[in-house]
């Protein structure tokens, strides 16, 4: 059995706040409070796990009625959407941000949990080392699934 950790539990209870409101506003120290760990911590989560690749938009405002908005990216045509994933890959993308990228497409059931499975057998670390090659081929890949989108 795998154990819980703070930091997914804090992502848990995030993505439950989304799903009912598809955005929310947080201020750091209520939530370091409520799950009884240190403000930096909530940054952590937020940094990692809330990613544009992985469908998220972050915002921030400091001070004392600071805040920070998580808002769930909802696109309404592919076509654009696929277009924007493949301006953020750019000329090169982490494997981190890949698996984020099909971790997105599979959640928003653009492409199959197989389908996920072949693309990162492709795009993994120990085929491809160099982050410009990955972005290469994703961004192919994207170009496909758009294509037989159109079909």
């Amino acid at each position: 059995m795998k154990m819980r950790n703070a930091s997914d539990e804090i992502e848990e209870y995030l993505k439950q706040l989304l799903q009912e409101n598809g955005i929310i506003e947080i201020k750091r120290q209520d939530m370091a409070l409520r799950f009884n760990v240190v403000p930096s911590q909530i940054n952590y989560v937020i940094k990692t796990r809330f990613t544009l690749p992985k469908g998220y938009t972050v915002e921030s405002k400091r001070g004392g009625g600071g805040y920070i908005r998580i808002v769930k990216v909802k696109f309404s045509d592919l076509h654009s959407f696929l277009g924007k994933i493949k301006r953020l890959i750019g000329t090169e993308i982490s494997i981190q941000d890949t698996k984020g990228i099909l971790m997105y497409l599979f959640e928003e059931k653009i492409i199959t949990e197989r389908e996920a499975e072949l693309m990162l057998s492709v795009l993994e670390e120990d085929v491809i080392q160099q982050d410009s090659d990955r972005a290469i081929l994703l961004n192919r890949m994207l170009m496909c699934i758009d294509m037989m989108n159109g079909r």
